[in-house]
């Protein structure tokens, strides 16, 4: 082998392997033949960088190779992000590339979120691609609707108060006084109705710990009573008294009939009259032996002669009586 040759294939050697190790140093294994490279295009890259990670599902599968802008006229100003995969990992032109951030403080990477349906990516396909928002973002979209918000309350609530200074006038002002005035002696009455309520009520409080004690004593008396018509032979007295009353019935039914000497005296007409008459002439007697005693007894010391008796004269001295 001539000098000339060995110098050629050492040459060839050495740009290969200074070849091969800038693109080590690159992140590229051209040895590998698994290595993939793919685009994707956004608006904004959102602080991704050259060397970013690239990750499917949380495990590192690559690293951003390239960032540069899009020169077609129609896409001027977008970004075109070329990343390389070391990994044999399948999935389809459908995936979609997102930009997220790990971290609050950190740097962005990329996520490949993977579409198994249609057909497979193949190195130098272009990809979808999204941005995730970040914290921050996220924060600052939620807040511009509340920071609207805040200050429509803001200008309603200047208007608010320019409109009560308005009505707020010296006159007024003096009648807001008065009134918060007479507020606080009415709830110093309301306190101290309260504080007479509360002792009215501490007063009822022991009358009824009073009362509770005496219906306890009644009935515990009750129950000593009960106790006692318990024990005492009731069923024998209400026996003998039903037929007592059964006995009394009888009597009085046999004198409404007429049976025996009292039935025929309370039933007999004639003997009512008769007895009735009875005792007019007897009441007669009697009246009669009061006005003309002599009538009846005849008692003379000295012999002398009793008058006779005149009806019409004992009539007059009866009516005159």
């Amino acid at each position: 082998m001539s000098k000339e040759l060995k110098t050629g294939i050492v040459a060839v050697l050495i740009i290969a392997i200074f070849v091969w190790g800038y693109n080590f140093l690159k992140g590229k294994n051209l040895l590998d033949p698994n290595s993939r490279q793919f685009k994707v295009e956004y608006s904004n890259i959102g602080g991704l960088s050259k060397a970013s990670l690239v990750t499917i599902n949380g495990l590192k599968v690559g690293k951003v190779d390239k960032i540069k802008f899009n020169k077609e006229n129609d896409k001027k100003g977008h970004l075109v992000v070329s990343f390389s995969m070391d990994n044999d990992f399948q999935f389809s032109k459908n995936s979609v590339v997102k930009i997220y951030s790990p971290s609050p403080l950190g740097g962005s990477n990329l996520a490949i979120i993977p579409d198994y349906e249609g057909e497979t990516a193949v190195s130098g396909d272009l990809l979808k691609g999204e941005i995730e928002s970040s914290l921050f973002t996220s924060i600052g979209e939620k807040l511009d609707p509340l920071q609207e918000k805040l200050e429509r309350v803001i200008v309603s609530a200047d208007s608010l108060f320019k409109n009560i200074n308005n009505v707020l006038d010296l006159k007024t002002q003096k009648s807001l006084k008065t009134s918060v005035k007479t507020l606080e002696y009415t709830l110093f009455d309301i306190k101290k109705s309260v504080h007479t309520a509360s002792g009215i009520l501490d007063s009822t409080a022991v009358d009824l710990k009073e009362t509770i004690r005496n219906t306890r004593y009644i009935t515990e008396n009750l129950a000593k009573v009960s106790d006692t018509l318990a024990n005492s032979n009731i069923g024998g007295v209400i026996r003998k008294s039903e037929i007592t009353l059964n006995s009394v019935n009888t009597i009085l039914d046999g004198i409404d009939k007429g049976k025996g000497s009292l039935g025929k005296f309370v039933n007999d007409n004639a003997m009512y009259d008769n007895l009735t008459n009875v005792s007019k002439e007897l009441e007669l007697l009697l009246r009669e032996m009061k006005l003309n005693p002599k009538r009846f007894v005849h008692f003379s010391l000295f012999g002398k002669r009793a008058k006779p008796y005149d009806p019409k004269k004992n009539e007059k001295n009866e009516t005159s009586q």
